[in-house]
């Protein structure tokens, strides 16, 4: 193995982006694996790097909140996913929401601009030896690769099933039957609401239940990630199962009736024009035909277009805590690093901060020097810990959330607990910062 060449990266999406940024703003070069677009996976579609699926895909803004927290973490270490964000944000109340497009022109221009910097569009199929790679070829690694991951950790791979939602034209939605709101007066009506009187909503929760839905092929076992279900299967859970979860009107008021509704389904920003909406919550596996038929039964959604349905896709992740050190690297290979969804973190930002991780360890193995890992007071440390701690006996993938940080030691109401985590894992990256 030599350190002289560049650093390989497996995979163009948001964690092999930041990977590549941290490198090469320490001065090393980078040569980035993308086989788009000469090969898709089932869930994109743009030819762009670090594209995403939809447009609110970096959740919550809040710092008082684990993703906004993760994220304000990430600005503060110079993460290229975290300028180009928040550069291209799109009104949604307290949410961070982007321009798909944008965001990821401007993270592919910022990276090609780089001297040091070579993208390569083809298919890696077969890991390199005696280079040092960072494999960061996501939860719809093809299986030529899979196969090369999976005979280079002796392991079998776990999986699970992630769903998208669909995403309608706007000019297609009837405003006459819609609200623009945001829940409990965060923002500025950044979404468009779609008011259900119980009846309907019984119409709608029927219908979900008992449509068809794509079937999965023999070999595949059903297993979603719980904090992305698809919307028919959490409406079997029960009746009312919506109305508490993505349907719930808690905090809306329809302006016709000046009360809330029953339920509700939210509409969201896809992009700055505002020409399209994603249906908020509303992740499914059903059948194209049956998406159309059932979700025009959303009132204002009677004659809506869709400029993309819903689908559902294989994630796959490898057994990390059994496999990978503090630094991403595999135990017993050096000089193999692992980033992004395919460690078993769960969600695009979480996946870009493992990737900022895996470029900082290997940017510092190449200066010879070794990246302490950060502490569990911390969203990034948190994250990491979760993935690297030994003794898991069954890991599921996991978003940032404060279960996974050193406890606080005290019993605080929840609009405070979250301001102490904040201000503590601040605290503590600074220090972390300072210490290296």
């Amino acid at each position: 193995m030599t350190s002289s060449e560049p650093t390989i990266i497996v995979g163009g999406g948001l964690a092999g982006c930041e990977a590549a940024w941290q490198l090469l703003r320490r001065g090393h070069p980078v040569e980035l694996w993308e086989m788009k677009p000469s090969r898709y996976s089932p869930a994109h579609r743009s030819p762009l790097l670090a594209e995403l699926v939809c447009s609110n895909s970096l959740r919550s803004g809040r710092i008082e909140d684990a993703p906004g927290l993760l994220k304000e973490e990430m600005r503060r270490l110079g993460s290229l996913l975290m300028e180009a964000a928040d550069a291209t944000a799109v009104p949604a109340g307290r949410a961070l929401a982007v321009d798909r497009t944008l965001f990821s022109r401007r993270i592919e221009e910022t990276l090609g601009n780089e001297e040091n910097f070579r993208l390569l569009r083809r298919e890696m199929a077969e890991i390199p030896e005696k280079r040092i790679v960072i494999l960061a070829s996501g939860p719809l690694t093809s299986d030529p690769l899979a196969e090369s991951i999976s005979r280079l950790t002796g392991r079998g791979y776990l999986h699970f099933y992630d769903a998208i939602s669909p995403i309608v034209e706007a000019e297609t939605i009837d405003r006459t039957r819609v609200f623009s709101a945001s829940r409990y007066d965060g923002g500025e009506g950044d979404y468009l609401n779609c008011p259900l009187e119980q009846e309907e909503y019984e119409r709608f929760h029927d219908a979900l239940t008992t449509g068809e839905e794509v079937p999965l092929h023999d070999f595949e076992e059903a297993r979603f990630f719980e904090g992305c279900l698809p919307v028919e299967v959490l409406a079997k859970r029960g009746k009312l199962a919506l109305a508490y979860g993505p349907m719930k009107p808690v905090g809306l008021k329809d302006p016709r009736t000046g009360r809330p509704p029953f339920a509700v389904v939210q509409l969201r920003r896809e992009n700055r024009e505002g020409t399209l909406f994603n249906l908020v919550g509303f992740q499914t596996k059903l059948t194209r035909p049956e998406q159309g038929r059932i979700f025009r039964m959303i009132p204002g959604l009677e004659t809506a277009e869709f400029a993309r349905y819903g689908s559902i896709h294989r994630n796959t992740f490898i057994d990390s805590p059994s496999l990978l050190d503090f630094s991403l690297q595999i135990k017993d290979r050096e000089g193999i690093f692992f980033a992004g969804q395919i460690t078993g973190v769960e969600g695009y930002i979480e996946s870009a901060a493992m990737g900022l991780l895996a470029g900082l360890n290997v940017a510092y193995r190449l200066e010879g020097k070794i990246l302490p890992p950060p502490g569990k007071e911390t969203a990034i440390g948190a994250l990491l810990h979760h993935i690297t701690e030994p003794g898991k006996k069954d890991f599921q993938p996991m978003n940032v959330n404060f279960g996974l940080f050193t406890p606080l030691g005290l019993k605080l109401r929840r609009r405070f607990r979250g301001e102490a985590y904040a201000r503590r894992a601040l605290e503590a990256l600074e220090l972390w910062k300072r210490s290296l």
